[in-house]
């Protein structure tokens, strides 16, 4: 079911138009996102909430609404910042969540709310995080790819399909008497110990940890955190999960670089994707990467098939496609920089940055 009537819908016979999502229609919203097949967590109204108030940022949701029925959706986040630039993002920090529709004439109406949200706001550019080709007529990226891993229902045949390499490399941290553990907050601490560590070194702001925080309050059935121990009980590598339908993402992973000789990376990923079986998902998606990367080539060996990426733009006149990642050699000094600052500085003034950063 594709679309679910609003019960306290009160203006009947109304021709299908586009207008702002209000409070009283979440849970209509939320119906709609569950039954569409292209539909995300990210598009639902929990994840706006957890947009404005943690990450502090403005949601401009738009909805199609047709004879008390809803016939599509646009999430967008307005993210004008002194960093990027002027622009409406669907959405902003995560991979996917772009509009959805149900008929062509839903499409065509999210399509001229995207050119008319961008002109109101005087934003220079539309950006909308897909995975789907030719999804819009607009200007296109491919820089980004994932791996979608299918999952048995029981880990001994997933661990049986492995290369004996790939076994060594997750049996290697294990003779260090590394363990793992997941749950929720009670492992935030030690999550973030190593995420702050790492993004430091990686010469990238990191997201305060009430950000983290928010995400597993609000969605405490979704996200789970699975944490490396080295034998001494000191977290080396952790990662949040985030769940939805049938298929477990992993958004955010890190370990410390004092211990990649032992691989404990290995057996974080090892851990997470046995913990999304005994979970009852049956995909695991592993993230963005950039082709050919370092982490494009960790992510392949586990035997996924490679999804392409792809982030549309609608654009104002004489604009360009904008270049904000750490690609871009306008950005090659700054990290550089903030690698040799010290973890304090980084951990106070990183998370005020950036949330500017989509």
């Amino acid at each position: 079911m594709l679309n679910p009537s609003f019960s306290n819908w009160t203006i009947f016979d109304l021709p299908m138009k586009i207008i702002p999502l209000t409070q009283d229609l979440y849970a209509q919203w939320d119906a709609y996102v569950d039954a569409h097949p292209l539909g995300r967590i990210y598009q639902k109204t929990e994840w706006m909430e957890i947009t404005e108030q943690a990450f502090g940022k403005k949601a401009l949701h738009r909805l199609v609404a047709d004879n008390g029925e809803i016939r599509g959706i646009l999430p967008v986040v307005h993210f004008h910042t002194f960093l990027v630039g002027k622009q409406l993002i669907s959405l902003p920090y995560v991979n996917y969540g772009g509009p959805i529709w149900s008929d062509e004439q839903a499409k065509d109406l999210i399509l001229n709310e995207i050119e008319h949200l961008r002109q109101e706001t005087g934003s220079e550019a539309f950006e909308i995080r897909y995975d789907t080709e030719n999804a819009f007529p607009f200007p296109v990226k491919t820089a980004k790819v994932t791996f979608l891993l299918d999952l048995p229902e029981d880990p001994e045949i997933l661990w049986k399909g492995f290369k004996a390499k790939l076994r060594s490399q997750i049996r290697r941290p294990m003779k260090e008497e590394m363990f793992a553990r997941s749950g929720g907050l009670e492992l935030l601490d030690d999550f973030y110990y190593v995420f702050s560590r790492n993004m430091r070194h990686l010469g990238t702001p990191v997201y305060g940890k009430y950000i983290f925080r928010s995400i597993l309050e609000k969605l405490p059935e979704n996200s789970f955190l699975t944490i490396v121990y080295a034998k001494e009980k000191k977290p080396v590598a952790g990662a949040f999960l985030l769940g939805y339908k049938n298929t477990l993402e992993i958004p955010w992973a890190s370990s410390l670089r004092k211990y990649n000789r032992f691989s404990p990376n290995m057996l974080l990923y090892w851990e997470v994707l046995k913990a999304a079986i005994e979970r009852g998902y049956r995909v695991f998606d592993f993230g963005r990467g950039t082709k050919e990367g370092g982490t494009y080539r960790f992510k392949k060996q586990w035997g996924g098939r490679e999804v392409q990426l792809y982030w549309y733009y609608a654009l104002a006149p004489g604009e360009e496609l904008p270049e904000v990642n750490k690609e871009n050699p306008k950005f090659a000094l700054a990290i550089k920089t903030w690698r040799k600052l010290p973890l304090w500085f980084t951990n106070t003034v990183g998370p005020k940055l950036v949330v500017h950063l989509p």
